[in-house]
């Protein structure tokens, strides 16, 4: 017990007396904007595929779209996230001359990643609505798209909250893979914790509560809004 002890002091040294809070923080702040912003430039990608491929396949270009968004699920579902980070990071960018931060390089690979699986769930989603929506609104004259975007869409959003719930948490969690291409997240900040002391199973201890943390928030966040969507359909 006298051992765990002095485990604990000596992370809490590093922690808060040598600054190591300062990492933590910084980690938290990468897991959650690499989180984020994948989940929402996903939630734009995979919305498009999925509208794409309910369309009619009566033209060739549809057809071509689809199996453009086909190929596209199957490379990104296919591979593994950190096989992805590392192609892009050490592959993609060097090959066209672009410079990316190791950040921004995560926001990407896990943005397109997201989309590939949120193309799946959109898709389900907008199967899930009536379709008599879909002949409502085109009976008062509106378009197809306009259609999808401003009746369809939305209702399918509502049926799918809960899982987008879960994609958002699947990247909270798949952040600590991001350390491949040199980005700070969680896990870096309590590696670097852990190799001041050479002690690493208090600061892992401390990142999974963290992450457990960070889930029941989400979690939590998700119930509410869940709530709020039940009352206001009720309200109706």
């Amino acid at each position: 017990m006298n051992g765990f002890s002095d485990k604990v002091e000596k992370f809490l040294d590093i922690l808060i007396n040598k600054g190591g809070y300062k990492e933590v923080i910084t980690g938290l702040q990468n897991t959650v904007i690499i989180a984020v912003m994948g989940l929402l430039i996903g939630i734009v990608i995979g919305t498009l595929i999925a509208t794409v491929r309910v369309l009619p396949k009566y033209k060739k270009i549809v057809r071509v779209l689809d199996g453009f968004c086909s190929f596209y699920v199957g490379l990104f579902r296919g591979t593994p996230m950190v096989v992805q980070l590392l192609v892009f990071y050490y592959v993609m960018l060097p090959i066209i001359g672009v410079k990316m931060s190791s950040v921004l390089v995560a926001i990407t690979v896990f943005g397109l990643n997201s989309g590939a699986y949120i193309s799946e769930i959109m898709r389900s989603g907008i199967l899930s609505v009536d379709p008599g929506q879909m002949e409502g609104g085109r009976a008062v004259g509106m378009s197809y798209s306009a259609t999808m975007m401003k009746i369809v869409i939305p209702q399918a959003v509502k049926n799918i909250l809960p899982t987008l719930g879960n994609e958002f948490i699947t990247l909270i969690k798949e952040t600590s893979v991001v350390s491949f291409v040199g980005a700070k997240d969680l896990y870096l900040a309590f590696q670097s914790i852990g190799s001041g002391t050479y002690e690493y199973m208090v600061p892992y201890l401390a990142m999974a509560l963290i992450y457990i943390a960070v889930v029941c928030i989400i979690t939590l966040g998700i119930k509410i809004m869940e709530r709020r969507l039940r009352k206001s359909d009720r309200g109706r």
